[in-house]
């Protein structure tokens, strides 16, 4: 398998070629991926799409977008950060942190909840501090969907924090099964500000991954292109 970063134009004019040869394809909305297989079900290639392109699922097209706004949200045991992008600009980011893990067992507070109880007075304050953790985060994701237009919500968070963000968590104003929220595809270690701007990085480019079936079809595309860029070339003399 092979891969290859590719920039949005690109990314486009790939999908229409590949749409041009009639290849059954899949857009996956949470992983804003799209697979194209061929007529035995093999697949051929797998397309992460950057945050400046969009995806018709009625019309089955690949588009640039003029302008896009997009949020990212990272939560780990103690420390998260949500970042509000507009058309590329990091516009607002914030870092939050809290008192949640165990200092000897190294355990969140949550996770020991499900085992040994909150009676004792640093559980109650580690749970305490688990839910003003929550409660801070929400205010700030509830401020950027009151304030702004948002196309898009990239959301990386451990699976034993996803209720405290929204099952148990009345106040944010977010569905789970939003349609504009995508799972980040990108191991999140702890979400500081540094690793926020590395995200962003990540979401904004588009990720092609192609198998041992389809890279003929792919050299067939760059041959193309490479064609057009000399015909191009030969008309500015």
């Amino acid at each position: 398998m092979d891969f290859q970063i590719l920039d949005d134009e690109w990314t486009v004019s790939f999908f229409n070629f590949l749409k041009s040869k009639g290849l059954d394809f899949t857009y996956f909305p949470k992983k804003r991926k799209i697979k194209f297989l061929n007529d035995l079900d093999e697949p051929l290639f797998s397309i992460r799409l950057s945050t400046q392109l969009k995806f018709d699922i009625q019309k089955n097209e690949l588009a640039l977008e003029e302008f896009s706004n997009y949020l990212l949200i990272l939560i780990r045991s103690g420390i998260g950060s949500v970042g509000f992008v507009q058309n590329r600009d990091l516009l607002h980011h914030k870092v939050f942190r809290a008192y949640m893990v165990r200092k000897k067992q190294g355990k969140s507070q949550v996770k020991y909840l499900k085992t040994k109880g909150k009676s004792r007075a640093g559980s109650r304050i580690r749970l305490h501090a688990t839910l003003e953790f929550f409660q801070d985060i929400t205010k700030r994701v509830n401020q950027h969907l009151e304030n702004y237009a948002v196309d898009q919500i990239g959301l990386s968070c451990s699976e034993t924090l996803i209720p405290y963000l929204f099952g148990e968590n009345e106040s944010l104003n977010l569905n789970k099964k939003d349609p504009r929220i995508f799972k980040i595809p990108k191991h999140v270690g702890s979400p500081t500000l540094e690793m926020l701007y590395s995200v962003k990085e990540f979401v904004e480019k588009n990720e092609l991954f192609i198998m041992e079936q389809g890279k003929y079809l792919f050299q067939s595309f760059m041959d193309g292109k490479n064609i057009q860029s000399d015909e191009e070339d030969s008309e500015d003399w």
